[in-house]
């Protein structure tokens, strides 16, 4: 077996949830992100409106994903779902209105050549701190 192969069976064993989560993570954000920035720019909804339907997507595939593969949990459905969408709303809400106020102070943001409006800023921002809050609530709350 290859070090590579090695190296990857390490880190997706059961005891090593966040290297999971990461990769659950990706997927889902992928998916939450090209709707929020579809409904963003090409519809033309509000950022709040845009944020709320791409991380609710998201977040459905989210729940299934990491009751799944990440935590491999057997919590009661009924009971993580209602533990879930609270930590969900509460990582939402603190994540997207933290960076709101901070892409407010920034103002616009050069990415490699791409100039990012305050909004767009702002998404990129919250979703990185969206992560960090969803992941201990779902280890520590949801499916403990």
């Amino acid at each position: 077996m290859s070090s590579l192969a090695l190296i990857l069976e390490n880190y997706l064993k059961r005891t090593n949830t966040f290297i999971r989560f990461l990769i659950v993570g990706a997927v889902n954000t992928l998916a939450g992100l090209s709707i929020i920035f579809i409904l963003l720019n090409l519809i033309g909804m509000s950022y709040w409106t845009a944020t709320f339907i791409g991380n609710s997507i998201g977040a459905a595939i989210s729940y299934y994903l990491n009751r799944a593969f990440t935590f491999q949990s057997k919590a009661c459905i009924q009971k993580s779902a209602v533990r879930f969408i609270s930590v969900i709303l509460f990582s939402y809400f603190l994540s997207y209105a933290i960076s709101d106020l901070a892409a407010e102070v920034v103002q616009d943001f050069n990415l490699s050549g791409y100039e990012l409006s305050r909004v767009e800023l702002a998404v990129f921002m919250g979703a990185a701190i969206y992560t960090l809050t969803n992941y201990f609530g779902q280890k520590y709350f949801v499916f403990k």
